[in-house]
């Protein structure tokens, strides 16, 4: 692929709060609220998630690092922070809904699922597949995407 010049779009993300498109892009830290996001991910909703028994998917990460520098790229991806961005500054109990330019990785699905129930919040995720519709810790496709 390099040879050819052949280049992967970074993931993308979009979330659309009070008639405004707030776009993310995976470990990109341009969006105004991006270490905020980032910040709510690694110390509020991580820790909460884990103590409720959630398990990052660090098959996901393909970079040669440790399983510390693997968690910390998760937190980055843009689907993660547009589900953050929803939980911050989204009217409690509304529903989340982010469009995203690639596949969902199975982590960020996981995560999504997780939130859901966690959160009691609905959340929609339109990838280039399908749409997910994440409730009470489950997803409309079954976990098959």
């Amino acid at each position: 692929m390099k040879s050819k010049g052949v280049k992967k779009p970074p993931g993308c993300s979009w979330i659309e709060s009070e008639s405004k498109v707030h776009e993310f892009l995976s470990g990109d830290t341009t969006h105004p609220e991006s270490a905020k996001l980032r910040k709510f991910i690694k110390n509020e909703l991580y820790p909460r998630m884990k103590a409720e028994g959630f398990v990052a998917d660090l098959d996901c990460v393909l970079h040669n690092v440790g399983d510390d520098e693997k968690e910390v790229l998760l937190c980055g991806h843009s689907e993660k922070l547009a589900i953050a961005y929803g939980l911050l500054n989204g009217p409690v109990g509304s529903v989340i809904r982010v469009a995203k330019n690639l596949r969902i990785c199975n982590d960020c699905h996981n995560t999504a699922k997780f939130v859901s129930k966690m959160c009691g919040r609905e959340i929609i995720v339109r990838d280039v597949r399908r749409f997910h519709q994440f409730i009470d810790g489950s997803c409309s496709c079954r976990d098959y995407w």
